[in-house]
């Protein structure tokens, strides 16, 4: 799991490994499908029924990263963490290490072309890049935040 991953799992509440990505659980096992009786007629299963179609896909998130941020915050207390404009200051909010390995790593992940040295200018490129990543999956992000 990629440092973006955990970061949207840490706002958006869950670490859903998204459609094709989930584990396929046989029919009749505990967690899948129910399974279907042969049917009469002595024809196999699956030639003369429907076959049992997946789930729908998850409706997209719909979270609002500013409030559930606030509220991490206020449970963790944490106010003097500047998260609104500062990655190392979201990372330490969200309980992932803020190290400048671990920026590198988010920076590659997202596709920063400068030098991944931490500096403000990479900084402020990955905190503007996450909040555009989490728009982007459903999380609705002020435009404070987003520029």
């Amino acid at each position: 799991m990629g440092i973006f991953d955990k970061i949207k799992g840490a706002i958006f509440g869950h670490k859903d490994p998204g459609p094709g990505n989930r584990p396929t659980i046989p029919a009749g096992m505990a967690g899948g499908p129910p399974a279907q009786a042969q049917p009469t007629g002595g024809q196999p299963l699956g030639q003369a029924q429907s076959q049992v179609q997946p789930a729908p896909a998850p409706a997209a998130q719909n979270v609002d990263v500013e409030q559930v941020l606030a509220d991490i915050s206020t449970q963790r207390g944490n106010p003097d963490l500047n998260y609104k404009t500062s990655i190392v200051d979201l990372m330490k909010l969200l309980g992932i290490d803020s190290s400048l390995e671990n920026r590198k790593e988010l920076a590659q992940e997202l596709g920063y072309t400068g030098e991944r040295d931490g500096s403000a200018e990479m900084n402020i490129w990955l905190h503007k890049a996450v909040m555009k990543g989490l728009a982007d999956n459903g999380g609705r992000v002020p435009a404070s935040m987003l520029s």
